[in-house]
């Protein structure tokens, strides 16, 4: 993938959590695994608990597979499907889960000292997406392919099915996806404000 970073779910290993109520698979922490500002994982939730609190951390939830879940917090609750727009909130603020129906499979992001929320936003195919900020990806369920620059000019590259592509230097340039089947993708991005 020249010009870009890029690692595959299916190169993963998951790493079962300690109450035994899943298992994560850790894409990417950057820039460094002890001191990351980027987190970004999918993880598979097999059974109803509680999420780990982060304080300090700005998360974005989206489910990839499976009925969903209900997240529960103090003063209210949200239900999530694979059909929900990403969900962001406080990573101090951790809710309880339920699944609806069986296990779920979901996309994790989480941001830690930026000067605003960044965020994860589902992928409009053939639509440009600008995100200024040093650091975006973008994660897909089927294969594509991502055009980075303007529309007449830029380069293509393929991104296969359940890869992280990501770069820390894009420079505010234009990100798109093109394909012409359904697609199941989201942007990433750490940034001064949220993408746009």
């Amino acid at each position: 993938m020249s010009g870009l970073n890029g690692v595959s779910l299916a190169d993963t290993t998951p790493q079962p959590w300690r109450n035994g109520g899943g298992t994560t698979r850790e894409l990417l922490a950057w820039p460094e695994a002890q001191d990351w500002r980027v987190r970004v994982s999918v993880a598979r939730i097999a059974r109803d608990g509680p999420f780990s609190a982060y304080p300090g951390v700005h998360r974005g939830f989206a489910v990839l597979q499976g009925a969903g879940v209900v997240l529960q917090w103090t003063d209210h609750r949200l239900a999530l499907t694979a059909d929900s727009e990403p969900h962001h909130f406080d990573g101090g603020q951790a809710p309880d889960c339920r699944l609806l129906d069986g296990p779920t499979e979901d996309l994790n992001l989480m941001l830690r000292g930026a000067s605003g929320p960044g965020g994860l936003l589902r992928v409009r195919a053939n639509v440009p997406w600008v995100c200024r900020g040093p650091w975006r990806g973008v994660f897909a369920t089927s294969a594509c392919q991502l055009h980075v620059g303007s529309p007449d000019a830029g380069h293509l590259h393929d991104v296969p099915a359940g890869t992280l592509a990501w770069a820390d230097n894009a420079d505010g340039e234009p990100w798109t996806l093109r394909t012409d089947r359904p697609l199941r993708a989201w942007w990433l991005c750490l940034a001064e404000g949220l993408p746009t």
